[in-house]
């Protein structure tokens, strides 16, 4: 979670720039938890037995590596790195597997890790804002990043931070259970909310804030058809109300988020890259377009048009990177994954998976080597799942019932 590809720069480790040995392709992450898999498969008596166990749990989780072992063909024919596909694509259903082996006891300790670590990423938000100094130096690739107001904390870029910090509000919004006592999960909602500002980022900070009008609204539709409502909430929620609005005021008085709010007129061109992502697939035929263009081909084209940080579109930069054909693959595969995932979670999710797909198509998120979506996986898995009831097995097994046959009455006897 906090060992982002910046970081990894920063410690001369060759994980998205040129050079290095084949290890340092891979992220720290894809180690743990293959290693985790394997101790999962250990206890039982037959690793073997106990692998087909894992793939017969869920057959959407087979159709996902399927479909991921013909993009990995793929990589190799069209002579593409293809430790992207692993850190980015493969490890999410690792990670969720993983973790769907442990008991729900087991889980707790992560869960109350993962607070901690939102908590904390939050705060070093906070500190490198009106700080002015980055705890980690923001790269791209190789090249060091220079003037960016946006705070990046842990996780290495201010989109990745705000996506997840988005993802954690609504999972605190829409399940309640998570921070039951309502004075600690206000101001704790406040004080995430308000990070998305310092990060700075836009889709997610609008994802998130329409996703929690659409719940409020629902919320006062039910009150308004008959639903009840206690009378403490009514009476916090006016004060929250109140007081969130004159504190709203005082910080735009203030002008504490003028570089965030000034993000909304003047992008920087961020508004020029999507058009040009948009624009790249007219440079390509249409041979091409279905099963991909050479490495070459498409890095040039990814040059002249100017997206030097990468093409802010998932399913586009699918088909430039692997061609249609494998595009609605992986996409068929996501979805089969994420309704297993929507299975084993709470209503909840489906927020956080409508915030995953709104950045994906927005951004370059998933469309370059990073655990990001392994990110997501990780807060719906962990703090949306449902509670499931207890499999233990009784150890009495009942008895087969055997038919006795009566003995024949004597003659004069009682029937």
């Amino acid at each position: 979670m906090t060992v982002s590809p910046p970081l990894l720069t920063h410690w001369k480790i060759q994980y998205v720039s040129a050079g290095g040995g084949f290890y340092e392709k891979l992220h720290p992450a894809t180690y743990l938890v293959v290693l985790a898999l394997c101790l999962a498969m250990l206890r039982g008596v037959n690793p073997i037995q106990e692998l087909v166990r894992i793939g017969l749990e869920s057959k959407a989780i087979l159709l996902y590596l399927v479909c991921w072992g013909f993009l990995l063909v793929q990589t190799f024919v069209l002579d593409r790195p293809f430790t992207a596909v692993i850190d980015t694509l493969l490890l999410p259903v690792l990670m969720a597997v993983a973790i769907w082996q442990l008991p729900v006891a087991a889980r707790r300790p992560l869960v109350r890790l993962l607070h901690l670590l939102i908590l904390v990423n939050v705060t070093i938000g906070y500190y490198e804002y009106f700080a002015g100094h980055r705890i980690i130096p923001l790269t791209v690739g190789s090249i060091l990043v220079l003037g960016e107001w946006r705070s990046t904390a842990l996780l290495g870029h201010p989109l990745t931070a705000s996506g997840l910090v988005g993802g954690y509000v609504l999972a605190i919004i829409l399940k309640p259970q998570l921070c039951p006592q309502p004075l600690l999960r206000l101001p704790l909602v406040a004080f995430c909310l308000g990070s998305l500002m310092v990060f700075g980022g836009r889709t997610a900070l609008v994802t998130t804030l329409v996703i929690i009008a659409g719940v409020i609204a629902f919320e006062l539709f039910r009150v308004l058809r008959g639903g009840r409502i206690p009378l403490t909430t009514v009476i916090a929620a006016i004060c929250v109300i109140f007081v969130g609005a004159a504190a709203v005021f005082w910080v735009l008085d203030q002008g504490v988020f003028d570089k965030m709010l000034l993000r909304f007129s003047s992008d920087k061109g961020s508004a020029l890259a999507r058009l040009a992502t948009l624009d790249m697939l007219n440079h390509l035929d249409w041979n091409e377009i279905i099963l991909g263009p050479t490495a070459t081909r498409a890095n040039a084209l990814q040059s002249q048009l100017g997206l030097a940080y990468g093409v802010e579109n998932f399913w586009i930069a699918c088909i430039v990177q692997f061609g249609l054909v494998h595009t609605v693959l992986m996409t068929l595969a996501l979805a089969a994954f994420f309704a297993v995932l929507l299975q084993r979670s709470t209503p909840a999710a489906y927020a956080l998976l409508a915030l995953i797909i709104v950045i994906a198509a927005s951004s370059v998120s998933f469309s370059s080597k990073n655990i990001q979506l392994t990110q997501f996986v990780v807060l719906i898995t962990l703090l949306l799942s449902r509670s499931e009831p207890s499999t233990a097995r009784s150890s009495v097994r009942a008895q087969p019932i055997r038919s006795v046959r009566a003995p024949p009455l004597q003659a004069g006897s009682p029937p």
